[in-house]
């Protein structure tokens, strides 16, 4: 095999990330130097004909928090990995459909098919108050049967999903099929991978780590290594892109803190801001390229598939908002990440399909967009918690028990099964009028109301505000109330804590993200229409003659090879 690069984002950011990628990929850094500029890497040159027959590797990549919007503002800069997929099928605005604009919700969509109403992935987390344990909340990634454990610490699991992915499917056709998947969140990492994968791999802060019992790769072990090893020494600023130096200016939060300024430099032995770094996507990546290599995929008669999940845009989104310099700076040193990575599956000459995209979108912090003209701007109230209200409808109706469970609403809102059903009638009923009356809540919807609505059709930017609810509802896991708030009203009430700002709202700052297909030889397109990421897995799945009937997405005639859709 010939020797693989480096990805590029490690040689023009610190020596040391150089050192970790080597250590991951097992080869030498000596005939690299570290740069002060990204290279753009060459797009290979694409044969006469557009390809023909199935790829024989299969490459979803999911990078967290990455919006429409931030693609439409940085696709003019970048030069390396995103400039070789902007060749192919562009779709600058695809849509993660549903109301339930969260992590795992949209990670369940991408290699499924499925929208959350069928995968069963509501939200990141939901309330179930049957439950035997003390803690009701349960994380979508987690079996809260075993013992012990709670919704903080849990073990991580796939019994909450639903659906078969487009691995599972793979397999079944075909059991040679091996089935990867690499993510900085397990909750990436277990919904895009599924129900029977060869390798699992995600981050916790001591390393990468999969299910109990399994065996441990030798590409697992120097990542782990080398990242423990670039941990214990700090890491200097990172160099900030010429065309990122307007955004780098503070925003006073209120509170004596302020974002706007920062450049990932980082102390020895912080995790947490490792995490919050262009170098945990460097660590996940690099860890992809190993996989591919070690488990030489692509290279037997069967197609494999590898499923990478880029969290640190989520981190950088939460952590300093999505229009600062950080995220300037994140989204150059992930194009060359991306870059980097994609020219470690070319030195396999494999042949290999990407589909790109992104498990939601994301808003920036208010303080922010208050400074850009956007009044509409705020953080939510507390008065908004369900505790609260809770608390209040009790003392009006004379119910002493606790009587809402949720946090602070863009979503669901559960209610206590300990009262009569008399009671639950007037609770909901009263919890209805008090949040309508809420300033900063545009919409509240029953699970009936919810329930009783159809599927929605059409093309989702025309979609209701129940529609996109009913693209999430899951009756046995849903709430029986959703709040939606208002545009521009983020839900966390304090900067005290270290997310400033988020997402999971109904609104297509949230929902829209691009989509993109890159095969060599494949010709250039783009539309403006918008798909949804529910038709990545049937578009994949036609170019392997795999036929995946009954999900909710739809195939796309992409010219890349395959049978015509049908």
């Amino acid at each position: 095999m010939p020797a693989a690069k480096i990805p590029a984002a490690v040689k023009h950011t610190a020596t040391g990330l150089t050192a970790l990628a080597a250590s991951i990929l097992a080869l030498s850094s000596a005939p690299l130097a570290a740069q002060t500029a990204p290279t753009r890497l060459p797009v290979p040159v694409a044969p006469a004909s557009a390809p023909k027959g199935p790829p024989k590797l299969i490459v979803v990549i999911s990078v967290d928090q990455f919006s429409a919007d931030l693609f439409g503002e940085y696709r003019s800069t970048f030069n390396d990995g995103f400039a070789r997929l902007m060749e192919g099928g562009v779709f600058p605005s695809g849509f993660q459909s549903h109301a339930a604009t969260e992590t795992c919700p949209g990670h369940s969509t991408i290699t499924t098919g499925y929208r959350p109403a069928h995968t069963g992935i509501i939200a990141n987390n939901w309330v179930d108050l049957n439950t035997p344990r003390k803690d009701k909340t349960v994380y979508c990634a987690e079996d809260e049967s075993v013992p012990g454990m709670d919704s903080s610490n849990y073990t991580v699991s796939d019994k909450h999903l639903l659906v078969p992915t487009l691995g599972e499917r793979m397999k079944a056709a075909d059991p040679r099929t091996r089935v990867v998947s690499v993510a900085g969140k397990d909750r990436a990492a277990v919904m895009m991978g599924g129900h029977k994968v060869d390798e699992l791999w995600w981050w916790t802060n001591k390393g990468f780590v999969s299910y109990a019992g399994r065996a441990t790769p030798a590409v697992v072990t120097r990542a782990n290594q080398a990242v423990a090893a670039l941990l214990a020494k700090p890491q200097a600023a990172l160099p900030v892109p010429a065309h990122c130096t307007a955004r780098d200016k503070a925003v006073d939060l209120g509170n004596g803190r302020s974002v706007g300024t920062g450049h990932f430099d980082r102390a020895a032995g912080d995790t947490r801001a490792f995490r919050i770094s262009p170098a945990f996507d460097t660590s996940v990546f690099a860890l992809a390229a190993g996989m591919v290599q070690d488990m030489k995929l692509g290279q037997g008669p069967q197609t494999d598939i590898i499923t990478v999940g880029a969290s640190a845009t989520d981190y950088v989104g939460h952590t300093f908002g999505t229009e600062g310099v950080e995220m300037c700076i994140q989204m150059a040193e992930l194009d060359s990440n991306l870059g980097g990575f994609l020219s470690v599956l070319d030195a396999t000459g494999v042949d290999y399909e990407v589909a790109l995209t992104a498990d939601h979108g994301g808003n920036d912090l208010p303080e922010r967009e208050i400074l850009s003209n956007m009044p509409e701007a705020q953080r939510a109230s507390v008065d908004l918690a369900p505790a609260i209200v809770g608390k209040a409808i009790g003392e009006k109706l004379g119910i002493t028990t606790p009587l809402l469970f949720g946090d602070i609403p863009n979503g669901d809102i559960w209610v206590s099964k300990s009262i009569t059903p008399a009671q639950r009638k007037a609770v909901i009923a009263e919890a209805v009028a008090r949040y309508k009356a809420m300033p900063q809540v545009a919409l509240v919807l029953t699970a009936e109301q919810i329930a009783a609505s159809p599927m929605p059709k059409g093309t989702p930017e025309n979609w209701t505000l129940i529609e996109k609810a009913r693209a999430s509802f899951y009756a046995p896991r849903s709430g029986d109330l959703v709040v939606f708030l208002k545009p521009r009203v983020t839900p966390i009430p304090t900067t005290n804590g270290g997310s400033v700002a988020t997402h999971g709202s109904p609104y297509n700052y949230d929902r829209r993200v691009p989509i993109l297909f890159w095969r060599n030889g494949m010709a250039r397109f783009e539309h403006a229409g918008g798909i949804e990421t529910v038709d990545i897995a049937p578009t994949l799945a036609r170019t392997i003659a795999l036929k995946v009937p009954g999900v909710d997405g739809r195939c796309l005639d992409l010219n890349a090879g395959g049978a015509p859709c049908k």
